[in-house]
């Protein structure tokens, strides 16, 4: 905080001299800074107003998990319809029956990241199991992870050094080959062994661009989630177990319907419009007021 008064005092004392708009760049750069400045002072998040993107993982349920994850998909893609938003496909990891390992996309909207970046946790699934002969319910868990969009390098700096490129040939369901080039582009941030994989885009150099600019928004949410655990003097483990005891949200389809938000106690009955329909409204402005 004490930064943040004295970079705002010295733009402020740089603005007040005759030759500031010698450069017109520099000093509108200067403004934009300014402003996002000011907007931390009054506990905002200079990224609220951008894009995002989400990335759903698979955790505890096998089969189950992996076909919960592909219903989280397409509830937050309802809903992002809903929005008037867009989404785009960034990387998938498919199984042979339709369900997700992991996704990721990227949303395009006004105040997406800002909107959705509360949905990051554990989300948790009760039903009668599709994949189970006897029909016995089943409880599996998937993880949803939002990050803001980065398009400019000079926000989050990372050292070459930091990080290992690694190039593969983009893959379609099953493992299939659906490109004979080794255009998907993997990148390991070494001191924290965070991963980025993409394979949407026809070049490497695409590819790994947009892996890039991930990166820097995982590394983003890290330091965020680090300092916000410093200040509340708690430990945040490097990475979250996806399973029970951890989740934010729960989805029951039997014995009863029921949609639950462990954080702010909000509880929805009509379980199949928040996960056909996408309405989660209610508890991304439930979520706000934490």
């Amino acid at each position: 905080m004490d930064k943040t008064k004295e970079r705002i005092a010295e733009i402020e004392a740089r603005m007040a001299l005759p030759d500031f708009w010698q450069n017109k760049e520099k000093a509108q750069a200067a403004i934009k800074e300014l402003q996002e400045l000011r907007e931390n002072l009054l506990g905002g998040d200079k990224y609220d107003k951008g894009d995002a993107v989400m990335t759903i993982f698979s955790g505890a349920g096998g089969d189950d998990a992996e076909d919960f994850s592909h219903m989280l998909y397409e509830m937050y893609g309802k809903y992002i319809e809903k929005r008037g938003w867009s989404s785009y496909l960034i990387h998938k990891n498919e199984n042979n029956h339709g369900g997700y390992r992991n996704i990721t996309i990227e949303i395009n909207g006004k105040n997406a990241y800002g909107t959705l970046k509360n949905e990051s946790g554990v989300h948790r699934m009760v039903r009668i199991s599709p994949f189970s002969s006897k029909k016995l319910r089943h409880t599996s868990f998937s993880m949803v992870e939002v990050i803001p969009k980065f398009d400019k390098e000079g926000d989050i700096e990372i050292p070459p050094q930091d990080i290992r490129v690694e190039f593969a040939r983009s893959s379609g369901p099953g493992g299939q080959n659906v490109n004979k080039r080794e255009t998907a582009v993997r990148i390991v941030h070494i001191p924290t062994k965070l991963a980025v994989h993409v394979e949407s885009e026809r070049s490497q150099a695409q590819n790994r661009e947009r892996a890039m600019g991930i990166l820097r928004g995982k590394l983003y949410k890290r330091t965020k989630e680090e300092r916000e655990a410093a200040k509340k003097s708690m430990y945040i483990s490097k990475t979250t177990d996806i399973e029970w005891g951890n989740q934010i949200r729960s989805y029951v389809l039997h014995p009863y319907k029921l949609v639950k938000d462990h954080r702010t106690g909000l509880e929805v009955h009509n379980a199949e419009d928040v996960l056909e329909e996408g309405e989660i409204e209610a508890f991304i402005e439930a979520e706000k007021n934490l």
